[in-house]
């Protein structure tokens, strides 16, 4: 088996203008190689003992299995929420090309660490 070089990770955030600043400083900061920003969508949820609904935008970022945890960490520092969701999967196929654009933009993060 082989391990994913490409994988999505979503957020979620309660508005546009969250959704762009995460999108932003994430693909600025070279965690992410790109991002789309869909919504907003209607969202149902169990939170601090009641049923709630209410507005979301989605944020899906694409990154590579080496920036992957990073990514998430500042996902989780940025995000408005105390309990935002950051899931990630790996994508399983995608052209050569596309992956090592994603791996080459990411990894000018890490080199500058």
């Amino acid at each position: 088996m082989t391990t994913a070089r490409v994988w999505s990770v979503t957020s979620t955030t309660p508005t546009q203008a969250d959704a762009v600043k995460l999108a932003r400083a994430t693909v600025g900061e070279r965690l992410a190689a790109g991002a789309e920003i869909t919504g907003p969508a209607i969202s149902v949820f169990w939170h601090l003992g009641e049923l709630g609904e209410g507005e979301e935008w989605r944020v899906i970022l694409r990154t590579s299995a080496a920036s992957r945890d990073a990514l998430a960490a500042r996902l989780a520092e940025l995000h408005p929420w105390d309990s935002p969701e950051v899931s990630a999967a790996p994508m399983a196929w995608c052209a050569a090309s596309y992956a090592e654009w994603i791996e080459r933009t990411t990894a000018r993060q890490r080199a500058a660490d």
